[in-house]
């Protein structure tokens, strides 16, 4: 079968724009087959920096036949709407059409159009040049006096289509002034010369054998294991950085590694900041001595040519800048450990470093946000809130809120104002310097965390108590201006501040009643706030567990019982509703439950809200099945009611598991609706406890199936 060979040469495309240019070149040209009819066997899509390249695979060599009827107007329609149905259906006259009877209708006309398959070429022809200029570049240019617009100036285009045992044809088509033909380039410098190609596979090898590895995907393994190789000859350990090594693969064709070298003295520097320095300035890893866990002063570079003389001149270009770099690194870290002017003489806490800065950000009155104050008035917030919160979570107050009142405080120092990635973990060591209780110096830098789905939680007491202060400041403090998330706009980040705060609670098991703790916070109004909040940490919390596997109608059921803010609770409630629900007694009781809940909201339209309530009376059960399904039920709300009070849910789900057949045989011989008023209440009312019982673990009118 057929295959398809696109390339689009251009200038330089960014690294970070490459492989979604990639992704969209293959659904674009894929989804514009298909939508042709045009079925294929598999599609792959590549960039280097000068390419865009997609190979589709077994396609027909023509667009297949179609064949379409048409419904028109009645017969004796007006001579305007059979002409309209004949210029539709493209037909000279009413004897190319058929006629149809519908019992209903009377007869009307039909045609049948039938369109050939078009040869794939003059498909392929139409396609791409409708992608090329509606392609979704972040930025474009124009160059020229053209209309095209492209991330960089388009300078050739090959497309060839044809089976794999012939020639392929070159499909004929032109871009703004581009023609289409066989022909690329290789390495700029290395082999600029032009090449023929024929399909995928001899353009790959012909790529190649001019300087060019064309899949991203292998380029990346090449740096990545000579980067290991060159590390390990030389004593030491790669550093691994995905960022690095993805914009490394997008910044050459032809990956060279190389490894430069640094001042010692510059290891004087944090070696985070060191990393951050290199990778931010020159795209470059960096090593560690695994003698010492420290990093060496080596790096690691990527170049895009085999230079004649090594890479010396390479290297030597990159240490320079680098030298330079970390030069104003070192001076930022030796700056920020000296008192600030018009501090030196303080013989108070105001005279530490760490301290001062902070002083810096209270006397400045940097806005945190228009209605929430300054930065300064959200720090004593979050100081405020950590104090109350670290018994909670057994912290100590004391080194809580110092903790909480230095946690921003290197958002004022010269380094994180360089490297904004390093706020935090540079509060940290500045903290460690200045002589602080090592549990406190751990909370400046973990209180951040966790930063994203894979990112760690804190775990230490302090550093806790601090994080969840902090999130809940900033929660608290945008529900109160009413500044929510809406759809997908979260200016804020406030679902990842909810979504961390989730997982500090569920990862150390904390017992942290959110309720009483959000009206601790130095806000007006918390008691509104903690309920709509609440219903947020709701939404957020099933998003957590359903991406465990979790469903989300359990977190419903249990939340909607009202006052659920215990967390972990919550969640082991969640866990073994689930696990009840997967049993037999589980199952049949859910649907007693459903069926009891339904009859009752259909006779509740009648009756009114609230009439079943007060328990049945036992003097009008006379069916055996009536009594055996109100002894249960007494037996079973009692237990369950202990179970829950005990925090023991999985006892709770047994003794609700005793209801599954007293239950069953009610349904199948009682009639809920007797013509005896009396009777009827009595058995709803039968219907209402069961409901109640079930609530003492949850909702089950939540829960699907």
């Amino acid at each position: 079968m057929p295959d398809l060979l696109l390339e689009l040469f251009s200038e330089e495309i960014p690294a970070r724009m490459q492989a979604k240019a990639a992704d969209d070149l293959k659904k674009m040209i894929t989804d514009a087959l298909v939508e042709r009819g045009v079925v294929y066997e598999g599609a792959s899509a590549y960039a280097t920096p000068r390419r865009l390249a997609l190979t589709v695979h077994g396609m027909p060599a023509r667009q297949p036949d179609t064949r379409e009827e048409r419904k028109g107007p009645r017969v004796g329609a007006p001579d305007g709407a059979v002409q309209g149905f004949l210029k539709s259906a493209g037909l000279v006259s009413l004897d190319q059409a058929k006629i149809e009877s519908d019992p209903k209708k009377g007869e009307f006309y039909v045609a049948v159009v039938e369109k050939p398959g078009r040869a794939l070429p003059a498909l392929i022809a139409e396609i791409v040049p409708e992608v090329v200029r509606t392609f979704p570049w972040p930025k474009s240019m124009r160059w020229g006096s053209g209309s095209l617009r492209w991330v960089r100036p388009l300078h050739s285009i090959i497309c060839t289509f044809g089976p794999e045992t012939e020639d392929p044809e070159v499909v004929p088509f032109e871009i703004e002034g581009v023609q289409v033909g066989d022909t690329t380039k290789g390495h700029r410098f290395l082999a600029p010369a032009e090449i023929r190609v024929k399909r995928f596979d001899d353009y790959v090898a012909k790529l190649e054998a001019a300087k060019v590895v064309l899949d991203p995907a292998r380029r990346r393994d090449i740096i990545l294991n000579d980067a290991r190789n060159l590390a390990f000859a030389q004593g030491l350990e790669l550093v691994e950085d995905d960022a690095v090594l993805h914009e490394a693969a997008g910044l050459v064709e032809w990956p060279v590694v190389l490894m430069g070298s640094f001042d010692e003295s510059f290891l004087a520097v944090p070696d985070e900041a060191i990393q951050a320095t290199i990778r931010a300035n020159q795209k470059c890893f960096v090593v560690r001595d695994p003698k010492t866990g420290r990093l060496a002063n080596r790096f690691i570079l990527i170049a895009n040519i085999e230079a004649r003389d090594g890479g010396a001149a390479i290297v030597g270009g990159n240490e320079r800048v680098i030298r330079a770099r970390l030069s104003d690194a070192k001076f930022f870290w030796e700056t920020d450990q000296k008192p600030l002017p018009g501090y030196e003489d303080r013989s108070d806490s105001v005279g530490k470093p760490l301290d001062q800065r902070l002083a810096k950000i209270i006397a400045s009155n940097v806005v945190f946000h228009a209605k929430l104050g300054t930065q300064g008035e959200r720090i004593e917030r979050i100081a405020r809130l950590a104090e109350a919160i670290a018994p909670l979570v057994g912290a100590d107050p004391v080194r809580a809120a110092r903790a909480a009142r230095l946690a921003k405080a290197d958002l004022a120092s010269e380094m994180v104002g360089e490297f904004p990635e390093l706020q935090g973990l540079m509060g940290r060591y500045y903290a460690a310097a200045q002589g602080e209780d090592p549990a406190v110096a751990a909370a400046v830098e973990d209180h951040w965390r966790p930063k994203g789905a894979n990112d760690a939680v804190p775990s230490d007491p302090v550093a806790v108590a601090v994080a969840l202060a902090d999130k809940l400041d900033t929660l608290i403090g945008f529900w109160s201006i009413d500044e929510k998330p809406t759809g997908t706009k979260d200016p804020y980040a406030l679902r990842r501040a909810a979504l961390g705060l989730i997982r500090i609670i569920l990862d150390n098991r904390l017992r942290l009643p959110l309720l009483a703790t959000i009206a601790r916070a130095s806000f007006t109004d918390t008691d509104k706030v903690a309920v709509n909040l609440l219903d947020f940490f709701a939404d957020r919390l099933k998003v957590q567990l359903r991406d465990q596997g979790a469903r989300h109608d359990l977190v419903d059921a249990v939340f909607s019982l009202g006052g659920q803010d215990d967390l972990l609770l919550v969640v082991r409630r969640i866990e073994a509703l689930g696990r009840f629900l997967g049993t037999d007694d589980g199952k049949a009781l859910l649907a007693g439950t459903k069926r009891a809940a339904n009859i009752l909201r259909i006779e509740e339209k009648k009756d009114g809200a609230n009439a079943y309530t007060g328990g049945a009376d036992t003097g009008l059960l006379s069916e055996a099945e009536e009594k055996a399904l109100y002894a249960a039920l007494q037996s079973a709300k009692q237990s369950a009611a202990a179970a829950v009070a005990a925090e023991d849910y999985e006892g709770a789900m047994t003794a609700l598991a005793q209801l599954r057949r007293p239950v069953d045989a009610f349904f199948d011989k009682i009639l809920v609706n007797a013509e005896d008023a009396r009777l009827r209440l009595n058995r709803l009312k039968l219907l209402e406890e069961i409901r109640m019982a079930t609530r003492s673990v949850a909702d089950f009118s939540r829960i699907e199936g």
